[in-house]
This record gives C-alpha cells, sequence and structure tokens, in this order.
C-alpha cells in the first residue's frame, strides 16, 4: 500500500513537470551549395526557408529550360526577324548574299549565297518547289530538327521537285501524287537552301524556282515573292534576358507540345509560362527567369566552347573539334542529345542530313578552333598563323571563317571580309602546296590576300568547312595544324 502511494505520488509530480515544459524540438541546420538551410523536426524551420527554397528550384529550373529551349528560340527569333526587321511576308524567300546580310546569323557560311523563308502549317499543307540546279538545304521544324534534305542532299538529288509539308496532326491529302511528302512536327517552320554555285545567273534561277505556297492553290500558284537582305541591321541570335523568354513563349503558343518536352513545361509553369496562358511574369518570376537566363547562357557557352563529350575532337594531337557532334533527329536510343545540340545550337543554326553524311565527296563537315596550339583562348589583339597543308580533302572547295565569340556571327571588323576560301583567286599558296593563313589585327607583310582581319577588343573562334569532304578527312589521314600564335 506504502509503495502504491509513493508510485502515484511520483507520476503526478512528473506529469506537473512536464505540463509546464513547452517542447521544444532542436533546429537542425544542413549546410547547401546556397548556404546553411535551417530545419526544424526535419523541415524548413519559417516561411523564408519555405520561400528561399523555392527561389532556388525555379530559379535552376529557368537555367535548365533556357538551355533546352535554344534551338527553338534561335528558330522564334529568325522568323521574328524575318516577318518584322526584314519585312518579308510568311513563304517569302529572302536572299543573304552581302557581308552585311549575313551579320545576323549564327556562323553563317560566308562564300554562298542563302535563300530562306518560314511559313507556317496551321492552316493546311504547304508545298515548296525546287529548281533543278546546284545548291542545298533543309526543311526543319522550329526545333531544328531537319524534316527533310533538299537539293543536292535531298530525294530531288538536285534535280528539282515539288516537297508537299503536312503539318502535326494533318492527314495528308488524297492526291499527292508526284510529291515528295512531308511530315512536319511542328506549325512553324523553315525552308531554306544554300546556292553552291553562287554566280548571279544561278541565284537567279533559284530565287525564281524555289517557290513556297498553300497546298490549297496549287492550280494557281501565287506569284512568289522574293527580297534581299538588303544590308538591314536584324539578328536571329537567341535574345538575352526576358526577351529570351518572351519570344519562347511567343511561338511554343503556337506549337503544339511534344511528349519528349511535358516535363520541361512543368518546371516553367510556376514561372508563368504556360501553354494556353498569357505570360505576365511578375517581379519574382521576372528575376528568377532573368538570373536563370544568365546562368544558362553561361552554361551553355561553356558546354559550347569547352568540349567535354567522348571523341569532341578530329585528332588527338590538336584542338580542331567535331562542330556538330549529334545526329540531326536529336534522339539517341536512350535519351535526347540535350547537351550535344545545345553545344551546337548555341553557336550554329540549321542542321541537315548532308552534313553528318560519312560519304566522300557528299555533303560538307565542319571543324571548330576555338584555343590556339597552346590552349589560349583567342585574342583578337594578337597574330595567329595557320598553314592548311597540300591536298585539302574537298572536293568542291574549303573555307576558313571567323567568328565574333561574344554573338557567335561573323567577326564585324573594317575590312567587311571574315572569311577565306581555296575559290579565292589571289590566294598565295607556298612551294610546297601549302597555304599559310593569318588571322590578327594587321596583315603580315606579302600576305595580305590571305589575312582575316580582327578587332583588339573581340575574341574570336574559327570554322574550317569542307565542301564535298573526301576520304583523308573521314579517316582523318590529313591532319589540319592549330593556329600558332605570331605576335
Amino acid at each position: 500500500m506504502r509503495t502504491g502511494l509513493i508510485v502515484a505520488a511520483l507520476a503526478a509530480a512528473l506529469a506537473g513537470q512536464v505540463s509546464s515544459v513547452v517542447w521544444a524540438a532542436p533546429v537542425e541546420t544542413v549546410k547547401t551549395p546556397i548556404g546553411d538551410v535551417k530545419l526544424q523536426f526535419g523541415l524548413p524551420a519559417n516561411a523564408d526557408e519555405e520561400r528561399r527554397l523555392y527561389d532556388q528550384m525555379d530559379f535552376q529550373r529557368a537555367t535548365q529550360c533556357y538551355i533546352w529551349a535554344i534551338p527553338f528560340v534561335a528558330m522564334a527569333e529568325w522568323k521574328y526577324a524575318h516577318l518584322n526587321e526584314i519585312g518579308a511576308a510568311e513563304n517569302e524567300t529572302v536572299l543573304y548574299a552581302e557581308f552585311k546580310d549575313k551579320m545576323g546569323i549564327l556562323t553563317p557560311n560566308m562564300t554562298t549565297p542563302y535563300l530562306i523563308t518560314f511559313g507556317n502549317l496551321a492552316k493546311g499543307p504547304v508545298v515548296v518547289e525546287l529548281p533543278a540546279a546546284n545548291m542545298g538545304g533543309m526543311v526543319m521544324d522550329f526545333w531544328q530538327r531537319p524534316m527533310t534534305d533538299l537539293g543536292q542532299v535531298g530525294p530531288d538529288k538536285g534535280k528539282g521537285g515539288k516537297f508537299l509539308l503536312i503539318g502535326p496532326g494533318q492527314a495528308p491529302p488524297a492526291d499527292t501524287a508526284g510529291y515528295f511528302v512531308v511530315p512536319v512536327t511542328t506549325n512553324n517552320f523553315f525552308a531554306g537552301v544554300r546556292v553552291l554555285d553562287p554566280g548571279p545567273e544561278n541565284v537567279a534561277v533559284a530565287q525564281k524556282g524555289f517557290r513556297i505556297y498553300p497546298y490549297a492553290q496549287r492550280d494557281n500558284p501565287p506569284k512568289q515573292l522574293s527580297r534581299s537582305a538588303g544590308g538591314k541591321k536584324w539578328s536571329q541570335v537567341q535574345p538575352r534576358g526576358m526577351a529570351y523568354w518572351e519570344r519562347f513563349d511567343e511561338y511554343m503558343q503556337q506549337e503544339p507540345i511534344d511528349a519528349r518536352d511535358r516535363m520541361m513545361m512543368a518546371m516553367l509553369a510556376p514561372l508563368g509560362i504556360e501553354k494556353g496562358k498569357s505570360f505576365k511574369p511578375d517581379e519574382r518570376s521576372t528575376k528568377l527567369l532573368t538570373d536563370g537566363a544568365v546562368m544558362g547562357e553561361l552554361m551553355s557557352m561553356n558546354i559550347s566552347f569547352a568540349k567535354r563529350f567522348p571523341d569532341s575532337y578530329y585528332r588527338d594531337d590538336a584542338k580542331w573539334a567535331y562542330v556538330l557532334m549529334f545526329d540531326p533527329s536529336q534522339e539517341r536510343p536512350n535519351y535526347t542529345e540535350l547537351d550535344e545540340r545545345t553545344d551546337y545550337f548555341y553557336e550554329a543554326v540549321t542542321a541537315s542530313g548532308g552534313m553528318v553524311s560519312t560519304t566522300p565527296g557528299v555533303g560538307s563537315a565542319y571543324l571548330g578552333a576555338y584555343k590556339d596550339k597552346d590552349n589560349n583562348w583567342f585574342d583578337g589583339s594578337k597574330t595567329y598563323r595557320l598553314r592548311v597543308p597540300s591536298g585539302p580533302p574537298a572536293k568542291n572547295f574549303w573555307s576558313l571563317t571567323i567568328y565574333d565569340t561574344y554573338d557567335r556571327i561573323p567577326l564585324d571588323n573594317r575590312t567587311q571580309v571574315s572569311d577565306i576560301s581555296s575559290r579565292k583567286e589571289t590566294l598565295k599558296k607556298n612551294a610546297d602546296g601549302t597555304v599559310d593563313l593569318y588571322v590578327g589585327p594587321k596583315a603580315p607583310a606579302g600576305f595580305e590576300n590571305n589575312w582575316i582581319e580582327t578587332l583588339p577588343d573581340k575574341a574570336w573562334f574559327a570554322y574550317f568547312r569542307f565542301y564535298g569532304p573526301e576520304q583523308a578527312y573521314f579517316d582523318r589521314s590529313w591532319k589540319l595544324p592549330d593556329f600558332e600564335l605570331v605576335e
């Protein structure tokens, strides 16, 4: 009896003590790359921590979505410029032939003219007509996936023909005889060709015969509109800041969402970018999207200029890298080639099967140089020499082009010349058949015709193009040396 009373008294005393103490779990701190995160009961300790975690999550998502959207925004920006800066209409072709015309294009070829147009399949199929001519090109969707090659590397084999473009979800019309039928995976599309014989008469043939019109008007096609870019100031380079997201949203609203892109669209929804809804970002979303675009571009630049893919480089003993490191479909058996396409589309535009052909003498091949022999970035205030060995494996011709690193466009120098090609009649050759090319602020004496001017305040990189690459390119038995610093 006495023992029971003692136990009861102790229990009552303990109960009183517990009821008078407020339970307080220790606040834990987790160290993270964004600083210490305070937790309580294993959860964010307060509203500020909750908000900080969401801000970091949405910033990371904006960064990765920037990288994902690069090929789409480049196409959207070009169509916007086509309509609003150059002043052309849908289906109207634009001729880019002169230096100033091409200043808005990511890493363009400077030796041959381009004929480019943009259309929209939302209202029905569209016909693309090609003349028989020595030209090559492609039709692409707005993710820059080639739908078909055109011209020499296309199904028409340079003999000309009619291509019938069918939009997403559309059934081909009953009467398709005489057409190459091409399903296209976005409503907006790009169609363009490069005139491989750049004489005025050949350009005129291409400009007259490259026609685009609605299939519904096939029996009485409208007159084909075509114009020159006319040296106007324009740009298809992905814009910076909020303009990047505004252009993405504008054209995304016109397109179906692929299954492969649904997860990325889910990441953008909390930031105000959502299919079927107006894009009206608040102050928080604007800051996170702007910051994400800055970080996304820095990462994309690193992916592009400091390549880390296996087998990125043409040879182990040189710095020349393959420019195009992915299948033009952008797909591998187990994943979409996200970094591979970022590598290319950050610094370039358009891809096709002809650009990755391994058949000698067909299509084209591209090598890029981003650093000199000593592994340093190219400095516009210094002079470099590239010695092109004899017998370059290019059936048609080769060219070297220099680009501005910041915008990835032709270097806008005082000479208005940013390339040299084997087509240049005044090109100086050495006695052994090699060719010394110089890139720098001043031409070395006697090599004025082998020189591309750089600007002291501009970094640069180079493309070496092979048109009709031959076997020695594919088996890498022909070595292209690195740029060497002269001064």
